[in-house]
């Protein structure tokens, strides 16, 4: 556990998500897993849009920088992750089956047919699994700086990840941080959250393969892909090149001056308006 401390969490969660519009809900969905949680904002009588977070300790919080904007034309639910750090209780989930019917109870516990939905990092990979094997559910997809969707991570990034994922701390998180925005200035109080989610006792994320090229290219909901040019994770170009060449209905957006782990919050001025204008609010 390395020191995990949960009031901290919590404390630092609470932090982060009193920077969400007022008006904000909490709800908790029932899962054959356990008790998922999210976080809810947005008119009740508008469409529906699924945010779903980047693994480790992004947790639903961090979408704090978009909510306001998206939460003017869509009801919002972001939902905390199984296995990664958050409120989400979940256990038993081994396979991308497992993940499958965990997000499908979580959706049908909100009553939600049919969303757009916008996934961050490992949240892109869960987002673009629903958007490929359930078509008639998603209307519109953005996925940010996705991971093992379109290209695989840089072997530099994983040799600086593996000392913070074998043995998690707050110095070894900041630290990997530091390294993966260049040292750009982060807020202090989604940083003090990252550190606390150090040692976070959640099970391990559900993982599989990038999608093959003949499965990309049946997809049918329109998509926006966010591209980090400073990221570390993968190759920016790279990543979006291979979306060009498989994604029939893409529009790609590469932002400037940011990394793969400043996102989403410390995306650049004016994301949030270029989001609502995908989603046609």
């Amino acid at each position: 556990m390395s020191g995990y401390d949960d009031g901290a969490f919590q404390a630092a969660y609470d932090q982060v998500t009193a920077k969400w519009p007022a008006g904000r809900e909490a709800v908790r969905v029932p899962t054959p897993f356990g008790t998922a949680y999210v976080n809810v904002c947005g008119p009740r009588d508008a469409p529906p849009l699924l945010l779903l977070p980047g693994g480790g300790g992004a947790t639903s919080a961090s979408w704090y920088a978009q909510a306001a904007e998206l939460a003017r034309v869509r009801r919002v639910y972001a939902v905390d992750l199984a296995g990664a750090a958050g409120r989400t209780e979940a256990s038993g989930m081994r396979t991308a089956a497992d993940l499958d019917d965990w997000l499908d109870a979580v959706l049908a516990g909100l009553g939600i047919e049919r969303a757009d939905v916008g996934g961050h990092s490992y949240g892109g990979w869960v987002a673009l699994r629903l958007a490929l094997r359930a078509p008639a559910r998603v209307r519109r997809l953005f996925l940010l700086d996705p991971t093992q969707c379109f290209a695989g991570y840089e072997a530099a990034y994983l040799l600086r990840a593996l000392p913070m994922l074998v043995r998690p701390t707050p110095r070894r998180v900041r630290a990997f941080l530091r390294w993966e925005t260049g040292g750009a200035a982060l807020d202090p109080d989604w940083l003090r959250l990252q550190e606390a989610a150090a040692g976070f006792p959640a099970g391990r994320p559900v993982t599989g393969p990038r999608p093959s090229p003949e499965a990309l290219r049946e997809l049918r909901a329109p998509v926006l892909l966010l591209v980090a040019a400073n990221s570390r994770t993968h190759d920016a170009h790279t990543l979006a090149a291979r979306a060009g060449e498989t994604v029939r209905e893409l529009g790609t957006i590469v932002l400037p001056d940011v990394s793969h782990h400043a996102l989403p919050p410390a995306a650049p001025f004016g994301t949030g308006r270029r989001l609502t204008g995908f989603l046609g609010g």
